[in-house]
């Protein structure tokens, strides 16, 4: 596409797959559905796909706002991919379950031995051809805002030695108020994935390094996608009219 934002309608919705394999693909079909009165919600602008390398395995950062995040990335990004997770989170019933079907990357906070030795296997995992994605921020921000980052992420990143993608978004924390259940219909979520950063010119003990520039990257591109909403846009989702009139 040339790197043209890409826009696209639609619900979407998340399916548990063996070792990740078309979990992805079933969310993109979920975004192409319609609600039942036939008119199609949500908008997704997307911009940088040209920076997906389909030949090696990359590793991805994102911003964590909301839950819509894991949605829109798994129908939008164009590769398969895991995800790479605390470790105590495959502890949890159900949700754990599925994480460990789906091929998820586990990663070791607690212990620093163990966390030492879950960093060099999910290298090797990423090295071998698989593609990964992190939320550095660890939780998801309450207000939209850049949370702290954990050096794990990037400490992962360099000793893969694969390129590092950042992928900011924004909006999906307004797709369900924080605290509630409450759905906000209409609102465009924005995607911008940005140029791969060559690692080799990190060192290994560089992480913090790696770790500010990449959240430089993503403050300028959230601000800069935020300058892109529109008052008027959310009025573009039947849904909305219907509740706001």
């Amino acid at each position: 596409m040339g790197g043209l934002p890409i826009v696209e309608k639609g619900p979407s919705f998340h399916l548990a797959d063996r070792a990740g394999q078309g979990a992805g693909a079933r969310a993109k079909a979920g975004l192409k559905g319609t609600t039942a009165a036939g008119d199609q919600c949500e908008f997704f602008v997307i911009e940088g796909l040209e920076n997906i390398d389909r030949s090696r395995p990359q590793m991805f950062v994102a911003n964590h706002s909301g839950p819509h995040d894991i949605l829109s990335l798994a129908a939008h990004l164009p590769i398969q991919f895991r995800w790479i997770a605390k470790k105590s989170l495959f502890q949890v019933p159900f949700m754990g379950w599925h994480m460990r079907r789906s091929g998820y990357i586990a990663i070791d906070r607690e212990n620093p031995r163990d966390a030492a030795r879950s960093i060099v296997e999910a290298a090797k995992t990423i090295h071998d051809g698989i593609n990964a994605i992190a939320f550095p921020e660890g939780t998801r921000s309450r207000t939209g805002e850049l949370g702290r980052f954990h050096s794990g992420a990037f400490s992962l990143a360099i000793r893969t030695a694969v390129p590092l993608v950042p992928i900011t978004l924004d909006g999906s924390y307004r797709v369900i108020v924080p605290k509630t259940l409450q759905v906000n219909p209409g609102v465009t979520i924005r995607i911008k994935i940005d140029r791969p950063i060559d690692l080799s010119s990190y060192a290994k003990g560089e992480k913090h390094r790696l770790m500010e520039d990449v959240f430089q990257i993503m403050t300028r591109n959230l601000d800069e996608l935020r300058c892109r909403r529109h008052p008027d846009e959310k009025r573009q989702d039947a849904v909305f009219r219907w509740i706001h009139g």
